[in-house]
């Protein structure tokens, strides 16, 4: 049985990254097509991988600014010869789904998100990037094209699986597919829990540094609180938290894993003011034994259980983060309970639940 891998890109490394390189694992020997990869962005482990990428790679400014030739990309994954494979799994939060495929091959497609900016982000996507006023309307114009495109290609998978139940509802409104539920896969073992004496006075937060993710309302909490925050990462929103933010409050930028673990290990709590389809960072957290204080939608709803290993925020404000932290007892999380609340999250089962899914699909088929 041929098996092919399709991802969006490699030009970054983030949480779809890391399901990428699960696939990879459970099927080492499947060539993986991109539209670009960007060997100075991606993650190392990509370097030795039959990557394969389509002509936008080849285009002036086609690497360095790939997201430029988005109106190609349709084009661009359609382009893919997948002809000799019987299995292509996609990982998509854009136009991988897309693929041609043989009608007897058999398509898994794993969603992170239907595309963001042709459907639940589409008025604020035209907003943040600047687009002046007079242009506006022929790129909305554009997008419903691509979108009855991105709708029509949501069709081609024999088998959506979603991330979560935010994204399993989002494929249910705008695909109109039944999808079921395989969480991203977090390597539990590699995280370990310190014993509670150990645990330092700070808290901590971060990922990429960008406005939807509402550092700024953690900033301003610590500044009114005065207590000790660290945040890691890097990203657009870096320099103006910089700002913002008094000398009670660190920014770490870019830190190592060995870095990141010591960190989790360490912190009163792992903050998250974001909504998130999923949350990867929140599963590191708890398998590292901290609690986590999230704004309760997204994907925090389904990680973060009130009371046993974290607590919810009901509104996204800054006054509402500063009430649970002055309110917050690190004793009453035990760091062994709460790491045990996220062993369902182990890339383990991940890697079981895939492979079943995909076994039952090609058996379907036959």
């Amino acid at each position: 049985m041929k098996v092919a891998i399709v991802h969006d890109h490699l030009a970054q490394n983030g949480g779809a990254e890391q399901v990428l390189k699960v696939f990879c694992e459970i099927w080492p020997d499947a060539p993986v097509y991109v539209v670009v990869h960007d060997p100075k962005n991606a993650d190392p482990f990509f370097n030795d991988k039959d990557i394969r990428t389509s002509f936008i790679q080849r285009l002036p400014f086609g690497l360095r600014k790939y997201q430029w030739f988005f109106p190609l990309m349709p084009t661009a994954v359609e382009s893919y010869d997948l002809s000799e494979y019987d299995v292509v799994i996609s990982t998509s939060s854009s136009f991988a789904k897309g693929i041609v495929t043989r009608p007897d091959t058999v398509h898994v497609a794993y969603c992170h998100t239907p595309t963001r900016f042709l459907w639940s982000d589409t008025h604020s996507y035209v907003q943040e990037i600047g687009v002046p006023k007079m242009l506006q309307r022929p790129l909305q114009l554009f997008l419903s094209r691509v979108r009855i495109w991105d709708r029509l290609a949501s069709e081609r998978a024999d088998v959506i699986i979603a991330n979560s139940a935010v994204v399993q509802h989002r494929i249910k409104k705008y695909y109109h597919r039944n999808a079921q539920i395989i969480h991203p896969p977090v390597t539990v073992s590699d995280f370990f829990p310190v014993p509670l004496d150990q645990v330092g006075n700070y808290f901590f937060a971060g990922g990429r540094l960008v406005p939807y993710k509402r550092f700024d309302l953690l900033v301003t909490a610590f500044n009114k609180l005065g207590r000790p925050l660290k945040i890691f990462g890097t990203g657009p929103e870096l320099q103006r938290l910089k700002k913002m933010a008094h000398p009670n409050i660190e920014f770490l930028g870019r830190i190592s894993e060995s870095e990141l673990k010591k960190h989790y290990a360490h912190c009163q709590a792992f903050l998250n003011p974001q909504e998130e389809d999923f949350g990867i960072t929140m599963i590191e957290a708890l398998a590292s034994g901290r609690p986590v204080i999230a704004y309760n939608k997204g994907g925090a709803a389904e990680i973060v259980q009130h009371g046993v290993n974290g607590l919810l925020i009901q509104y996204q404000t800054w006054e509402d983060f500063a009430n649970a932290i002055l309110d917050f007892d690190a004793q009453q999380f035990e760091p062994e309970t709460v790491r045990a609340t996220v062993e369902r999250f182990d890339v383990v089962q991940f890697k079981k639940k895939i492979q079943q899914t995909v076994d039952e699909a090609v058996a379907s088929a036959a």
